[in-house]
């Protein structure tokens, strides 16, 4: 790897607008990246394999649940940081920033904002850990876009739920602890219910063939008659609010993980245009490659203001 790896320009000081607390944060994550993924991610790419080896470090980075409360084991830290974060993770691949994004955004954060105290405390310090790890489950082989139209649903059975149904694309599903399930309750209302790995008539197939996001894994979720502890409902949240706004919370992560991505593309076309030899000079002396480079800089400059502002209003 190029010294010019992971270093791009900052011709507006946009730096200047983060706190020392925020560059910390950034500058962790990103020397964790150097050195724990971006040596091994194609590997694991060509493999369609994900690296499960680096949970244990994303957990100790405090990357998964970076917002949630420190007496829940979160980070307690504000949202410009855990864009950072977000960030930092996609430079080194955009599968490792979604296992993180899940973790945070669509497993830890509908448990801390509608679940009861008693899953809080049961479930959150060990999600952020990353010693139980978790999975959303709202989109259905027939209701992608249109989620209201879901037909996984449960029934009541005593002190239990009948949880019937499937959903796919779940990423993290194939090592899931436990899955948020969206699904329809006997009023016909969406409620979210955490099911454990385990549990009688619960699968998670994994997903093969995938010609994108190779290193993160991706599943089913199957749920065949399973009986799950009326306790496990999220009980302070009904409707399509619960999921829309973990997907909400999940798509303020993403956008500071693409401006990564984009990020390692400049670097790396820049790193290209100034080692590539064309008639007898790099090709970074040509006009329009500098042109190019230029427009690709100045986007990302833009992207990373716009996320910094959102950040400052979350």
């Amino acid at each position: 790897m190029g010294k010019d790896l992971f270093q791009s320009p900052d011709y507006f000081a946009v730096d200047a607008l983060l706190t020392e607390e925020h560059l910390l944060i950034r500058d962790a994550v990103r020397q964790w990246v150097k050195k724990e993924i971006s040596p091994v991610i194609e590997d694991y790419c060509q493999q369609a394999t994900f690296p499960s080896k680096i949970i244990h470090g994303l957990g100790q980075l405090g990357c998964f649940g970076p917002t949630i409360p420190t007496e829940y084991g979160g980070g307690g830290l504000d949202h410009i940081a855990y864009g950072l974060m977000m960030q930092e993770l996609e430079r080194g691949d955009s599968g490792v920033r979604s296992t993180a994004s899940v973790q945070g955004s669509l497993v830890m954060y509908p448990i801390f904002t509608f679940g009861s105290e008693e899953q809080k405390r049961k479930y959150l310090p060990k999600l952020a850990t990353g010693e139980m790890m978790g999975c959303f489950g709202l989109t259905e082989p027939d209701h992608g876009s249109n989620p209201a139209g879901m037909i996984t649903h449960f029934k009541a059975d005593g002190d239990y739920v009948i949880l019937n149904g499937a959903k796919m694309w779940i990423s993290n599903a194939p090592f899931a602890d436990i899955a948020v399930v969206w699904a329809k309750d006997d009023q016909g209302d969406i409620r979210g219910i955490i099911v454990e790995r385990g549990m009688t008539g619960f699968t998670t197939p994994e997903t093969k063939g995938k010609w994108s996001l190779r290193a993160s894994a991706t599943g089913e979720l199957v749920f065949d008659n399973v009986r799950v502890p009326k306790a496990n409902i999220l009980p302070n949240v009904k409707g399509l609010k619960g999921p829309l706004s973990c997907l909400s919370s999940a798509r303020y992560g993403i956008a500071w993980g693409v401006i990564g991505a984009a990020m390692d593309c400049y670097d790396t076309a820049l790193r290209y245009a100034k080692e590539r030899i064309q008639f007898d000079r790099p090709i970074a002396g040509f006009q329009l490659t500098q042109k190019k480079l230029a427009e690709m800089i100045t986007e990302i400059t833009k992207a990373q203001l716009l996320n910094w502002r959102l950040g400052v209003l979350k």
